[in-house]
C-alpha cells in the first residue's frame, strides 16, 4: 500500500484536529413547495462539519436591525439551484429536510423549490417564497453572480438568507448573513496531493473543468493547479469544461482521448465527470484507474464504488450535508451572536485504502 509522504500525514493530523464532528441527523421531514424525494437519509458518519471564522466582524441581529424570529415556528424557505438528478443534489436537500423535521419544523413551515439550473427561476422562487411569508431563506446558488434582485427583494423583508456549497459576489451580512461550504481550493489541493501519489509524481494530466460562472469551478482549479506545480513530473496537457455533467463529461474524455492519446491521469472537478470518464476509457479499451488515474471531488457512492472496484483512484469529499449547520447557524443568529462571513464544512477523503469499508458514507 502507498504510504503518504510525511508533509501528507502532518496535514492531515492538523486537519483532523481542527475539524470537530457534528452528527447528522437522520430523521426526514416534509414540504410545502415540492414534494418530498425518496431515497436513503443524508446521515451517515462522513457527515461531519466544523465551522470556521474567517477574517472580519461577525454579523449580529442588533446589527441588522431584523426581527428575532422563533426557528422552530418560522416558515423557512430552501432553495435548491439545479435538478435532483445529480447525488449531490440529491443528499444537499435531503439534509435541510432531514434538520427541519428533527426539529420539529411544522411540514407546512418548510417551502422547497428548485430552480432547474435556470437563473431567473431561482429569482422567481426566492420571491415567491417571500410572498409565501418565508421569514428564513437557506439559498444553493446557482451560479455567483446575478442573485442579487432576490437577496434585495430578501433584504427589504429584513430576511436573513444563508448561502450554501457556492459563494455569491454580493457581500456578507449587508446582501446576505454568511456562506456555509467546502474550502474548495483546499479540495483543489488535496486532490492534487492524491493525483500525484496514484502517478508516482509523473505524468500527463487532464482537467475536466466544472461549469463557469462560480467560484468552485475558479477555486478547484486554483488549488489544483497551485499544489501541482510542486511535482515537476506532473504536466496538465489539456482543460476543457464538462459542466460539472456525466454525459457531458464522458464526451469531453472522448475527444481528449482522440486528441491526447498520451493522458496518464484525469482531474475531474466532480464525480460525475469523473465516471463520464471512467465510461469514455473502458468503451475505448482502456483501463481507467490503472492506464489512466483518476482523482475527483464529491464523494459520491458511484464514485466510491469504483474505487473500491479498482477502476478510480482517489476522491476528495464536498460534504453535503449542510442541514445541520444551516439551521444551527441561523439559531445562532436569532439568538444574537456574532456569524462570520464564512462557515466552513468538513470534507472526508476516499481511496484504496477505506473505499471498500467506507463507501456507505458515500452518498
Amino acid at each position: 500500500m502507498p504510504v503518504p509522504a510525511h508533509s501528507e500525514l502532518v496535514r492531515r493530523a492538523n486537519r483532523t484536529l481542527l475539524l470537530a464532528a457534528v452528527a447528522a441527523v437522520a430523521l426526514t421531514g416534509c414540504s410545502k413547495s415540492e414534494s418530498q424525494s425518496s431515497g436513503q437519509s443524508s446521515a451517515g458518519p462522513a457527515a461531519s462539519a466544523a465551522s470556521s471564522q474567517s477574517a472580519g466582524p461577525g454579523c449580529a441581529l442588533d446589527r441588522t436591525g431584523y426581527p428575532k424570529v422563533d426557528l422552530k415556528n418560522a416558515v423557512v424557505g430552501f432553495s435548491q439551484s439545479e435538478k435532483e438528478a445529480n447525488p449531490f443534489r440529491i443528499a444537499e436537500t435531503q439534509s435541510i429536510r432531514d434538520e427541519a423535521g428533527k426539529l420539529g419544523i411544522p411540514a407546512n413551515h418548510l417551502l422547497v423549490t428548485n430552480a432547474q439550473s435556470d437563473l431567473n427561476k431561482q429569482i422567481s422562487d426566492i420571491k415567491s417564497m417571500l410572498d409565501q411569508g418565508a421569514q428564513l431563506l437557506v439559498v444553493a446558488p446557482l451560479n455567483s453572480d446575478g442573485l442579487q434582485p432576490a437577496l434585495d427583494a430578501a433584504k427589504a423583508k429584513k430576511v436573513p438568507v444563508v448561502t450554501i456549497d457556492r459563494k455569491v459576489t454580493s457581500q456578507p451580512c449587508a446582501d446576505y448573513l454568511t456562506f456555509i461550504g467546502s474550502n474548495f481550493v483546499e479540495q483543489g489541493k488535496r486532490a492534487a496531493d492524491e493525483l500525484a501519489r496514484v502517478t508516482g509524481g509523473a505524468g500527463k494530466v487532464a482537467i475536466l473543468l466544472g461549469a463557469s460562472g462560480n467560484n468552485v469551478t475558479t477555486d478547484r482549479t486554483q488549488g489544483f493547479k497551485d499544489q501541482l506545480a510542486a511535482s515537476k513530473g506532473l504536466s496538465v496537457v489539456a482543460e476543457q469544461t464538462g459542466e460539472f455533467d456525466r454525459s457531458k463529461g464522458q464526451a469531453v474524455m472522448e475527444q481528449l482521448i482522440q486528441s491526447h492519446p498520451d493522458i496518464t491521469a484525469v482531474y475531474a472537478e466532480n464525480d460525475e465527470m469523473g465516471v463520464g470518464a471512467v465510461n469514455a476509457l473502458k468503451a475505448a479499451g482502456r483501463t481507467p484507474g490503472k492506464d489512466i488515474k483518476i482523482v475527483s471531488i464529491d464523494g459520491t457512492r458511484n464514485a466510491v464504488q469504483l474505487i473500491a472496484d479498482g477502476s478510480y483512484n482517489a476522491v476528495v469529499e464536498s460534504n453535503p450535508r449542510f442541514g445541520h449547520l444551516a439551521f444551527q447557524t441561523l439559531q445562532q443568529f436569532e439568538d444574537g451572536q456574532a456569524i462570520p462571513p464564512t462557515v466552513i464544512i468538513s470534507d472526508d477523503q476516499y481511496d484504496e485504502t477505506n473505499a471498500a469499508a467506507k463507501v456507505g458514507n458515500a452518498y
